[in-house]
Order: structure tokens, then C-alpha cells, then sequence
């Protein structure tokens, strides 16, 4: 049996996972990011958590063939630099070096959003396809692209940034300095803009009762009052539904992946948001006369799938 250990570095916590060789996460090691704080040490946080994660599985470091890294902003890894991470003030970190020197094994780093693509692509809702592509409704909307088992990162590191195409050049500003991005209006936090937006439009839409019953505005919010028959929260949910299919027409458009999986919290609505996402996507794509379509799938692995990811960057990259 062969083991690895997969790093899943978060603005909040640094996660640690061994995990063998059928993909299976045998013991899990977290800590606090703690940021803002210097590289150096949360480095050295996170080589402590894979070493604690070997020891607690029962291994010593020299049985874990290596270890992998994902880490949000753009990770060169040939060099094995993190080159800029905005949400950790990196800049060109070189992270695969002190990661390697403090465990002794060696070591690979990618982007975040790509590794847990390579986590669904090797074990979780993309498994078994050629070529895949994820996208990730959270604060922003995170992409990740596998070609042929390996992860398309961009002849600069930077690819995949599925969230910063553009849906409406006169849109919302989005803080990528752009207008109108995808990630302003399919992201967790652009569905609660437009709802707060909605609710201020029209104070008697159930969202606003409901709001200040649960103290916030959430991305459940509309969802909920549209199932309870509110209009203004379905007429939310609805744009938000075409918003998305027309990021995902886009992107299918671009790639023609066997599978487009997406995740994220907003995706817990399950059949609600896959199935009219669908139907509007089958009428939009380019190839909608096709014997052979991409195929939609909410993702399996929520969480784990960046530590899964990660732990395989040796064969990814």
C-alpha cells in the first residue's frame, strides 16, 4: 500500500490528510491559519500537521511517497513557489522547499480550486472521465480544469479562472477590478447581493422576515422563501439559475469536457439548482444537437476534496 499526504491551505485552517493509495483519507490534522502572520511560520504549521497526520495514522514520513499542497492564489509548480496569494499576503513563497526541508519528503504545490478538481476528477463526481472541469460557487467562483489526467494550469500558473469571465460588460464591479463577471453573479456572495437587493426593492417579500428571524442575509435565504411561494425570491433564484447556465454554457463552450461538476454550499440545494441549470444549458450549448454532451453532476467530496487532490499532485502535474 502506498500512502500520501494531501495539505489543504485555507484562509482560516491549515487541514493535513493521509491518504492511501485507494484515494481513502486515513487521519486528518488541522490548525489555525492564524493570518496575517509570516510564510515561514505557517509553514511550518503545516509541515507539522502532515508529520502529526503520518505519526497518528501509525507511519513514519519515509513510508508516504510525497506531499502535496493546495494553496489559494497562483503556485507555480515547476518551481514550486507561490508566487501571490492575496488571502495569505504570499509573495513568491518558496513553499515545496520548506515544506520538503521540514518533513524530509518531497514535495509538490498547485492552486487550491485545481487540486480539488483533481480530487473529483481521481475520486469523486469526475471519476472515470478524460477531460473535466469544476466549478465552485463560494465567495467567488473557483475553476479547475483536468486534461487527460493532468491538471491545465496555464502557461503562467494563473489558469482556470472560470469566475472572472464575463457575463455583462455594464454588470456589478467585481473585485477582480472587471464588470459584470461570472463571479458576481453566481457566486455565494453574489446570490446574497441580489437578494439584499431584492429585499430592498420589496419589503414585503418573505426574505426580509425570514432575514431577521436567522440575523442575516444567507444564500439559502431566497431558496427557502421560493419554496414557501414568495415571487420576488423566485424571481431571484430564477436569475441566479440563468446567471449560472450561462457560465456554465460558456465554459462548456470552451472546453467540451466529458463532466462539469460544480460544488459549494449553494449546491446543498441539490435538484432545485441542477435541474433547471441543466435544461437551460442543454437548450444554449453549442453542440445542443450532439450524441455526446457534457455531463452536469453536483460534486461529491465537499471538503475533502482539495486533501484527496493534493495528495495526488505528484501524478497531476
Amino acid at each position: 500500500m502506498k500512502y500520501y499526504i494531501g495539505i489543504d491551505l485555507g484562509g482560516t485552517n491549515i487541514v493535513a490528510g493521509l491518504v492511501d493509495e485507494n484515494y481513502q483519507i486515513l487521519k486528518k490534522v488541522s490548525r489555525k491559519t492564524n493570518r496575517p502572520r509570516p510564510a515561514e511560520e505557517i509553514a511550518a504549521d503545516m509541515a507539522a500537521c502532515a508529520l502529526d497526520a503520518i505519526r497518528e495514522g501509525g507511519l513514519t514520513p519515509e513510508q508516504v511517497e510525497w506531499i502535496g499542497i493546495g494553496t489559494p492564489g497562483i503556485a507555480n509548480s515547476a518551481t514550486g513557489i507561490i508566487e501571490y496569494s492575496n488571502n495569505l499576503d504570499f509573495h513568491d513563497v518558496p513553499m515545496v522547499k520548506w515544506i520538503s526541508e521540514a518533513t524530509g519528503r518531497p514535495a509538490f504545490v498547485e492552486n487550491d480550486a485545481n487540486a480539488a478538481a483533481y480530487g473529483e476528477y481521481v475520486a469523486g463526481a469526475a471519476k472515470g472521465a478524460t477531460n473535466a472541469v469544476c466549478i465552485t460557487l463560494g465567495t467567488g467562483v473557483g475553476g479547475g480544469i483536468v486534461i487527460d489526467g493532468k491538471i491545465y494550469a496555464g502557461s503562467n500558473f494563473a489558469g482556470a479562472e472560470i469566475g472572472h469571465t464575463t457575463l455583462n460588460m455594464d454588470g456589478p464591479k467585481c473585485t477582480c477590478g472587471r464588470r459584470g463577471c461570472f463571479e458576481v453573479y453566481s457566486s455565494a456572495t453574489g446570490l446574497i447581493r441580489m437578494t439584499q437587493e431584492a429585499m430592498d426593492e420589496h419589503p414585503e417579500s418573505a426574505m426580509c422576515k425570514m432575514a431577521a428571524e436567522h440575523g442575516k442575509v444567507s444564500a439559502r435565504t431566497a431558496f427557502d422563501c421560493m419554496r414557501k411561494g414568495d415571487k420576488t425570491a423566485k424571481d431571484v433564484v430564477d436569475f441566479y439559475i440563468r446567471a449560472l447556465a450561462a457560465g456554465i454554457t460558456n465554459t462548456i463552450n470552451i472546453f467540451q469536457p466529458d463532466v462539469l461538476c460544480i460544488g459549494g454550499g449553494v449546491c446543498n440545494e441539490g435538484d432545485a439548482l441542477l435541474l433547471p441549470v441543466r435544461e437551460l444549458v442543454a437548450k444554449e450549448v453549442y453542440t445542443r444537437n450532439s450524441e455526446k454532451n457534457t455531463k452536469i453532476v453536483i460534486a461529491e467530496l465537499g471538503n475533502d476534496a482539495g486533501i484527496i487532490g493534493a495528495a495526488f499532485l505528484g501524478k497531476a502535474l
